[in-house]
């Protein structure tokens, strides 16, 4: 599978993590036994270090890279006088 899809579906899970969290904190308000903020909490941690591990394993590998227009400064080089 494309690099770029795996990180976009990961991204797409930690937005539904939020998501999540933001309902059951509302839901469960007042409820002091809920376990379910926490549980999506701690999706959503283990779902944006796997983003954060894709995306290194990204770079290093080659698969991704800056293609930012500002940052393709020309290589000069200069001689020691």
């Amino acid at each position: 599978m494309n690099l770029k899809v795996i990180i976009l579906l990961l991204l797409l899970a930690v937005l539904l993590s939020l998501s999540s969290g933001l309902y059951f904190l509302l839901k469960d308000f007042g409820k002091n036994k809920s376990q379910r903020l926490r549980m999506a909490l701690g999706t959503r941690i283990v779902i944006a270090a796997t983003l954060l591990g894709t995306v290194y394993y990204g770079i290093a590998s080659g698969q991704l890279r800056n293609q930012a227009p500002w940052d393709n400064r020309p290589t000069t080089t200069t001689s020691a006088p």
